[in-house]
């Protein structure tokens, strides 16, 4: 399947999700955190990434649907070099104004419901449906 890279907050949000990277950096700009030139940068950026990367939403519709697929997250294919390049410029971002986030990396992350070229978005395995270990005894 090869290796998987997400970039998600470091603390769960009010409703206990961890939002990935484009997230945060839009609550950012959404809250009016961003000075003019953060404001216009990400303005650039986003739209570079809707030009150049697929919005899984506008293939697999439901993808994200919390009743069919609950839990359902991005996760981008390591090997997507020129992905991960641009999406270090939202880190940065993220850095310059103290938002913790962290890297996760899977080489499983769960059942997909949507994949191309450079991503994947996954249902995290749940307990005890792929809980490997039989419990102690």
């Amino acid at each position: 399947m090869g290796e998987f890279i997400r970039f998600q907050s470091a603390v769960p949000n009010r409703r206990g999700q961890f939002p990935g990277v484009f997230a945060m950096a839009n609550g950012l700009r959404d809250e009016g955190l961003l000075s003019k030139a953060d404001e216009r940068w990400l303005q650039i950026a986003n739209a570079n990434a809707t030009s150049t990367y697929t919005d899984p939403t506008t293939v697999a519709t439901d993808c994200y649907n919390a009743e069919l697929n609950p839990g359902a997250r991005s996760w981008f294919k390591a090997a997507s070099l020129q992905l991960l390049d641009m999406t270090a410029e939202y880190l940065n971002l993220l850095d310059r104004h103290g938002i913790p986030w962290m890297a996760l990396r899977s080489d499983n992350p769960g059942r997909l419901v949507y994949e191309d070229a450079v991503q994947v978005v996954a249902v995290p395995h749940t307990y005890p449906e792929h809980w490997p270990f039989r419990p102690a005894r």
